[in-house]
């Protein structure tokens, strides 16, 4: 049985042009998840699925396969997950060739640092401790970030509770404290560490990461996030100081 980490990063950003490849602390943003997939005790093999030859020689140097992304998957419109299961498809099929078959998916993205191969293996060794669990992600705490204080333009141009208070329980109870709704957990794409059958199986998994199954642990993290706009890099940077880069 392998565990093969499986990372997405395609060439074509338009909201953060070349954030793949941006230096973090001398190495490229991608480095890290590569890095972590390296120093994981139980990961195996490590591949790159992208359209983009410079991300093809950040992930050779770094030890990885490369697959290439077809281009109906590196739009701004595809979706992650389909990249998952044709990278995935493309890896059960190669490993099956060395009559080989895989145990678990650690899913990464070239734009989220913020992840180590201790935290990978966290998330392994509760997989095995629980063959119920479809999968295992990286989560960080945003209380800051609670469904109830999200809001949204109305068509008059002012803003309106994003989630209806009554989703909540009885507004007269509800305050503005960050903590008055309990811990909020957002999967911060740090990792994802699924089983074989999420993939196989996308339409039955949980929106919007799908690819996560329906039964999830988390993996606690503090501050993780899959970077997407250049005031994001000094919080990446302080998470990777704060472990050890």
């Amino acid at each position: 049985m392998s565990i093969a980490a499986l990372l997405l990063g395609r060439g074509g950003s338009t909201g953060f042009p070349g954030k793949n490849l941006y230096p973090i602390l001398g190495r490229p943003l991608m480095a890290y998840p590569l890095l972590a997939a390296r120093a994981s005790r139980y990961v195996d093999r490590t591949y790159v699925s992208t359209d983009s030859e410079e991300i093809m020689e950040v992930g050779r140097s770094y030890g990885a396969e490369i697959i290439v992304r077809p281009p109906e998957l590196c739009t701004s419109q595809a979706l992650g997950e389909d990249a998952f299961v044709h990278g995935y498809r493309v890896i059960k099929e190669q490993l099956a060739e060395e009559g080989r078959s895989i145990e678990f998916m650690v899913l990464l993205f070239a734009n989220a640092a913020t992840i180590t191969g201790d935290l990978i293996d966290e998330g392994i060794e509760k997989l095995r401790a629980d063959s119920t669990l479809d999968s295992a992600v990286t989560v960080s705490r945003y209380n800051m970030w609670s469904p109830l204080r999200a809001r949204k333009l109305d068509s008059d141009g002012c803003l309106r509770p994003f989630v209806p208070f009554e989703t909540f329980g009885d507004p007269k109870t509800l305050n503005c404290d960050r903590d008055s709704q309990g811990d909020v957990f957002f999967a911060d794409m740090g990792v994802s560490i699924v089983r074989p059958h999420c993939l196989e199986h996308l339409e039955e998994g949980l929106l919007p990461q799908k690819w996560m199954g329906r039964r999830i642990a988390p993996i606690e993290s503090w501050g993780g996030c899959d970077v997407d706009y250049e005031w994001q890099i000094p919080g990446v940077e302080f998470w990777l100081k704060k472990h050890g880069f």
